[in-house]
């Protein structure tokens, strides 16, 4: 099993398990937000099979169709995710609504509480796993869905309020948790989708990125100047193209010998995966 399969295979299992135990807990004791959180970690399921078959066609070496890879896929599946997030956002808030309108309360207890702190250690513990190689991997499919086990974690934390406030006579805390949940997942959703939208139109990186640039490249002998630099992204990767400036007492293998040197240096950058370097000689 690959590296970026195994925190998607353990989430796939975790919140099977963990919806099933809130989703029946809750309709035993009428709880909507226990229900809410259930349906919330059982979209998980759904997210994190999108997610291994993003995973696998991002993998996918270029071929004559996609001659610079299948990184955007990696983006366009961590996008539908966010998507998913918004339905189930929508859903738990709708169910909140329809409890409050209804005037239903409900009695809590020591089992209700008990899964609530459940789910909020187990959905930290995967957050942890998959963000660690995510970030370790540069995937953002795995990022994306680390951030989600997140806000599951989050929900559980608004549920177990809710709970207590209701136990201590606050009514319809429970569903007002739902509620929050909500927000809360809508809120993640909409950071995802933004991201995502900016690597598959291939926003420019930060500022930062091209002042690092602009001292590497200035950081060679016989190199007086550059220029023209761009950069965007592909996918959750970095194109670089610039012009470098040399004087004009300078062979044809010394330009030739530059352009390859500052190009795969600019490689080892962060999140650069190819450097387009044109050499000109200047007076």
């Amino acid at each position: 099993m690959k590296e970026t399969e195994k925190p998607l295979i353990l989430s796939i299992v975790g919140n099977i398990l963990l919806g099933l135990i809130k989703i029946i807990i809750g309709y035993a004791y009428s709880s909507i937000s226990l229900i809410s959180d259930g349906i919330h970690s059982l979209s998980d399921v759904i997210t994190s099979i999108i997610a291994i078959v993003g995973v696998k066609i991002a993998s996918k070496p270029a071929d004559e169709s996609h001659p610079y890879g299948h990184a955007r896929f990696e983006c366009l599946f961590s996008f539908f995710i966010g998507l998913a997030l918004f339905l189930t956002a929508y859903e738990i808030g709708k169910f909140a609504v329809e409890r409050i309108i209804k005037g239903e309360v409900i009695e809590v207890n020591a089992i209700m509480v008990g899964v609530a702190i459940l789910s909020i250690v187990v959905k930290e513990i995967m957050t942890r796993y998959s963000l660690f190689i995510g970030k370790k991997l540069n995937n953002q499919i795995l990022i994306a869905d680390a951030y989600h086990h997140r806000s599951d974690a989050l929900s559980s934390v608004v549920v177990l309020v809710g709970l207590l406030l209701q136990k201590f006579g606050i009514y319809y805390g429970d569903a007002i948790a739902g509620i929050i949940v909500a927000f809360m997942i809508a809120k993640v959703a909409f950071n995802i989708c933004l991201r995502n939208i900016d690597y598959l139109t291939g926003k420019a990186p930060s500022k930062e990125f091209f002042e690092i640039v602009k001292k590497e490249v200035l950081s060679f002998d016989k190199v007086i100047g550059v220029h023209d630099i761009k950069a965007h992204y592909v996918g959750p990767k970095i194109h670089v193209e610039l012009h470098v400036e040399v004087p004009p007492n300078i062979s044809a293998k010394e330009m030739h010998d530059i352009e390859v040197a500052i190009r795969n240096k600019l490689e080892k950058l962060e999140n650069v995966e190819r450097a387009y370097v044109h050499v000109d000689i200047v007076d």
